[in-house]
């Protein structure tokens, strides 16, 4: 499937379906993240059911500590 993520155009595997694979796909399941698909955001508790399409612009903003 073809996702718009973070403006680019990205090829994720068959098995991403939803809004949680797709975290997972990229390693940020355990991280606190904000998700919109499509120009809505996606509350935490509907990730595992937000489905995604190919073609979907989807933004992932996500929090880097530092020091």
């Amino acid at each position: 499937m073809e996702l718009i993520i973070n403006g680019e155009s990205i090829h994720v595997p068959d098995e991403v379906k939803t809004v949680s694979d797709l975290l997972a796909h990229f390693q940020l399941n355990n991280k606190i993240a904000i998700v919109e698909v499509n120009l809505t955001i996606i509350p935490k508790q509907q990730y595992e059911t937000a489905a995604l399409c190919n073609g979907d612009k989807v933004e992932i903003v996500h929090f880097v500590g530092g020091g």
